[in-house]
């Protein structure tokens, strides 16, 4: 195995970073030791085999996390894996809040990501669900019904953008803040523009 790869910019990533930078060090070092390159992807340390995205270290409010990019593909055989949301469906975390946890767990921590090194070095894919098995909310339906122009423009989009308007309308508990999220979204569907483009 050749010696790892650490990227400048995830040094600056760590000394800016103003909670969980112990514990992120501690988890690069993880990521560094089992041979991955180090690169900085959506302002996040991201450890690759191969430029297949292997892991990404996450700082959030309550926790930092280890998310492994096809962690659907893992045994998981310690049941320690987290799926954030059901709408995910690739990625997995392994949550902690302290040093000690992440230094008690590193054989472990190690052996999950050269499971997902192996997954990687074989091809394996995750089998996503389709765009059309993602429910239309009753408010985007009654638009499409009303205006057919915008139901062929949201036909039009990408099935990754059409799943995020989908799971973005869907979100909301209520009908009427599903309703105006369809209004206030119209016009970018209409342009051929996803939910966060700009």
């Amino acid at each position: 195995m050749s010696a790892p790869h650490r990227a400048i910019a995830v040094d600056g990533y760590l000394r800016k970073a103003k909670k969980w930078q112990a514990e992120m060090k501690k988890l690069r070092r993880i990521s560094l030791d089992c041979g991955l390159t180090e690169e900085l992807k959506w302002g996040k340390p991201c450890y690759t085999f191969e430029e297949g995205n292997v892991v990404i270290i996450q700082g959030f409010k309550d926790y930092c996390a280890l998310l492994f990019c096809k962690g659907a593909l893992l045994k998981d055989a310690k049941g320690i894996l987290i799926q954030q949301t059901e709408n995910v469906q690739a990625a997995r975390q392994i949550r902690f809040t302290n040093v000690r946890q992440i230094a008690e767990m590193a054989p472990v921590l190690k052996a999950y990501v050269r499971e997902a090194i192996e997954a990687e070095k074989a091809g394996l894919e995750v089998k996503y669900k389709k765009t059309s098995d993602f429910k239309i909310p009753e408010e985007l339906q009654n638009r499409f019904d009303e205006d057919l122009a915008f139901k062929k423009a949201f036909d039009a989009l990408t099935p990754g953008r059409q799943r995020g308007y989908i799971l973005y309308f869907s979100a909301a508990k209520q009908s009427k803040t599903r309703e105006s999220r369809v209004e206030k979204c119209m016009q970018q569907i209409l342009n051929g523009k996803g939910l966060n483009d700009q």
